[in-house]
């Protein structure tokens, strides 16, 4: 094997060639650049599915990466292990130079890079990382005393006022694709070799309409409508660009799906600022509401058994295919929390195990900001009424039909706990655990 030193470059959350920060870098370096891609067991092995969509995504997306750059006369290669481990391995057996990658917010993240970079240092090797999945990240938008934003107007506010054409300018890493490694055979490791089953799945397109664009504002809070972008799980995973999203919004002027790319940058700056919030409430106040955690009224909510016909249908969404419209995520994890007096933590998890778009720092917020602990967050007093949801949201039930065709039967369960003593439970239990720390 040749020992002319090489250049890798990284993909994690960011698979896709076209306007890549991490990769435009590498490719620019001077070196030939080998990509590679690592199905991390530390995560890996927590999956309790072994048919888990978000895997089957990856691998597919991970497969159109490898036919692009085969075209190019290069490879994708995959390794099955501990991100350190796999490091290990890669530079005993290339005579690897630099490594590049894009910043990943994530606790964990942290933590393996830290990890991976030291690994790298002890044997002279660089390790690069650039910020690929946000416009604005870590303190760069800030108050004036340089203290992070809590609260999401005034971060949006500074984020409009200091954005300009050069944070959403693309970096053309595709133009760049000769300076790829050819010399290393690569191949996309199979599910099967994994431990995971196959699937033939269809996931969202990754181009947004142009009339769900013009009509954003007024159709996104109604769940029977086509209304919303679907373009989370590719936001997720890198296989769509920020920086041509953001463009997008704005050549279009749609400020109100701007506001909803906004927000994921807030959370990542949530998380990355505050990190704590991965294991409890931004307010630790809100860690002593002592919660009744009825197991049997939590598996009727998984199930979408409540007898709230809004909320089974957001739930037997979710189970069928790993998504749940928006408007209706914040009425269920109302519901879970409010109503049940169940721990959001409990929700958080099951809706991390459940959508193909799961991201930790937007699942956190929204949980946290429905159980009125979070940034930002709705007063514990606000508590949404599932019908008054339904009569807004989805007045002709078409929504409801879809998920729930039993909902107006004899059938159909009667509701686990009544609307009008839930919301005076909630707000005594509230107000008491509150009041008394």
């Amino acid at each position: 094997m040749s020992q002319t030193p090489l250049n890798f470059f990284w993909f994690r959350r960011d698979l896709r060639l076209h306007d890549n920060h991490g990769l435009f870098k590498a490719l620019k370096s001077g070196l030939p650049v080998q990509c590679v891609f690592i199905f991390d067991t530390e995560i890996l092995n927590k999956l309790e599915d072994k048919n888990d969509a978000r895997l089957v995504f990856i691998h597919q997306q991970l497969e159109v990466l490898n036919s692009q750059l085969t075209k190019e006369g290069s490879s994708l290669l995959t390794l099955y292990g501990a991100p350190g481990e796999a490091w290990k391995k890669l530079i005993s057996d290339y005579p690897v130079k630099s490594v590049y990658t894009n910043n990943d917010y994530e606790p964990y993240a942290r933590k393996r890079d830290d990890e991976v970079s030291k690994i790298l240092a002890s044997k002279n090797i660089t390790f690069y990382s650039f910020k690929d999945h946000v416009i604005f990240e870590k303190e760069e938008v800030t108050k004036d005393d340089g203290k992070p934003y809590t609260v999401f107007t005034p971060f949006k506010n500074r984020y409009l006022s200091i954005l300009n054409q050069d944070h959403y300018k693309t970096f053309n890493s595709k133009k760049e694709l000769a300076a790829l490694n050819k010399t290393i055979p690569g191949t996309v490791i199979s599910l099967t070799e994994m431990g995971f089953i196959p699937q033939k799945l269809d996931f969202p397109a990754k181009v947004i309409k142009a009339d769900v664009l013009k009509n954003y504002k007024e159709k996104r809070d109604f769940p029977a409508e086509n209304g919303t972008s679907r373009l989370s799980v590719h936001l997720r995973f890198g296989t769509v660009s920020i920086r041509e999203l953001v463009a997008k919004a704005i050549d279009q002027k749609s400020t109100t799906w701007l506001n909803e790319l906004i927000w994921r940058d807030f959370y990542q700056m949530i998380l990355w600022n505050f990190p704590y919030v991965a294991e409890g409430a931004f307010k630790p106040l809100y860690n002593n509401i002592p919660w009744r955690n009825n197991e049997k009224e939590f598996t009727q909510w998984c199930e979408g058994l409540t007898g709230y016909p809004i909320v089974d249908a957001g739930m037997r969404e979710l189970n069928a295919t790993g998504f749940m419209h928006n408007r209706v995520r914040m009425i269920t994890a109302s519901f879970l929390v409010k109503h049940l007096l169940i721990d959001w933590k409990w929700g958080e998890a099951y809706f991390a195990k459940k959508l193909i778009d799961f991201d930790l720092a937007s699942n956190n917020g929204g949980w946290q900001w429905a159980a009125s602990s979070g940034c930002d967050a709705a007063p514990y007093f606000r508590i949404f009424n599932p019908s008054e949801q339904t009569r807004r949201f989805d007045p002709e039930f078409k929504y409801i039909r879809k998920w729930v065709p039993e909902f107006e039967d004899l059938s159909y369960p009667a509701p686990v706990v009544d609307h009008k003593f839930a919301r005076e439970r909630c707000l005594n239990v509230f107000a008491a655990a509150l009041k008394k720390f």
